[in-house]
């Protein structure tokens, strides 16, 4: 009686192991199914059927004939990663599910030791970065920016080489006013050899200035890009105008004196030459206003070198007013110097010359 029972018991064991097995393979057809009719049908029916092949592998994971079985788990993968990038409406679904999916695509990859389930992990970890990405976009529709930059982070660990991903990151950042993220994203992205790399390298080094006040930074940014585009005088004047506000005068001479061979009929590059002495007197004058009034031999000596330095600029202001007679700023230029010398009437002419441009 007790071999009869124990027999009994046998068989209901196989019979339990091949439902089991049958599961796996309807799980299969389940999968083609939706291939076959997944972009044709409501959003709600194509839940309803990938939700019924997840649970069909439900059983199949915690059976001991079927648990080890790579297929098992690359279709438990399938499954669960299309409802994450299918389920836009239930965000913590979607989140959910992306996790099963990642915890049977690294289950498969360990079983898997012939790569017969490469495909399906391939469109597996394709829905899992594409679910990503849609909620990255959902988020930036809604303004929420701080949730978009999270998933388009996540993205780019996965994907390292997505500059896309990256360039998303960077503006999510940016509209966040993350600036050292921002740089972060966006230096990647030139790193990528991307075709946006020239703009991007002039985006770091204004935020770097402009928000950061890093200036090494933006220097060495200015340097890499330079190297990088040697013909793109956009990053000699940037860094002449560095030189300039840090007071390395000679430094400041020597990027521009390139950026006028290169363009000698360049009226801004002919203005910021003029700057370059412009701004030492005007250094001057401060320090002179300092002194004791006492201390007129001081006085004078400084009034003289101001003068020598307002000489040397004036010419670079009258070639830059030569290349481009609407140049405002230029004239504004002339004009402070001709007031400095007392000289009237040539203070007069450039002031008849400005209420021209601006009646």
């Amino acid at each position: 009686m007790k071999k009869v029972l124990f027999s009994i018991l046998l068989i209901g064991a196989g019979t339990f192991a091949h439902a089991q097995k049958s599961e796996v393979a309807a799980a299969k057809k389940e999968w083609g199914m939706f291939q076959l009719l997944g972009s044709n049908q409501p959003i709600e029916k194509s839940l309803e059927s990938l939700n019924g092949g997840l649970k069909r592998t439900d059983a199949a994971i915690t059976h001991e004939k079927t648990k080890d079985l790579p297929e098992t788990w690359s279709y438990r993968a399938l499954f669960a990663s299309a409802i994450a990038v299918t389920d836009t409406v239930n965000i913590q679904n979607s989140i959910e599910k992306q996790k099963i999916a990642e915890e049977a695509i690294a289950k498969t990859k360990q079983l898997d030791t012939k790569g017969d389930e490469k495909d399906n992990l391939a469109t597996a970890e394709l829905n899992v970065n594409n679910a990503l990405k849609v909620r990255a976009f959902a988020a930036y529709n809604k303004q929420d920016f701080e949730s978009a930059l999270k998933y388009f982070n996540e993205v780019t660990a996965r994907n390292p080489n997505d500059t896309a991903m990256y360039l998303n990151a960077g503006i999510m950042a940016r509209n966040l006013k993350n600036y050292p993220e921002t740089i972060r994203n966006f230096k990647k992205v030139i790193s990528l050899n991307s075709p946006n790399a020239k703009d991007l390298y002039l985006e770091v080094i204004n935020l770097n200035l402009a928000e950061v006040k890093d200036t090494v930074a933006a220097m060495e940014t200015i340097k890499e890009a330079s190297a990088k585009f040697p013909d793109e005088m956009s990053f000699i004047q940037s860094e002449a105008d560095l030189y300039i506000k840090k007071g390395d005068i000679a430094k400041s001479e020597e990027m521009l004196d390139k950026l006028i061979a290169k363009d000698p009929n360049n009226s801004v590059y002919q203005y910021l030459k003029g700057d370059v002495y412009y701004l030492q007197a005007v250094e001057l004058q401060g320090k002179k206003n300092k002194l004791d009034p006492k201390n007129v031999k001081e006085a004078n000596a400084i009034s003289t070198q101001m003068a020598g330095l307002l000489d040397k600029a004036l010419p670079f202001y009258l070639k830059a007013a030569e290349l481009d007679p609407k140049s405002a700023a230029a004239l504004e230029a002339q004009k402070r110097i001709y007031a400095f010398k007392n000289d009237t009437a040539n203070y007069d002419k450039v002031s008849a010359k400005l209420k021209e441009l601006n009646p």
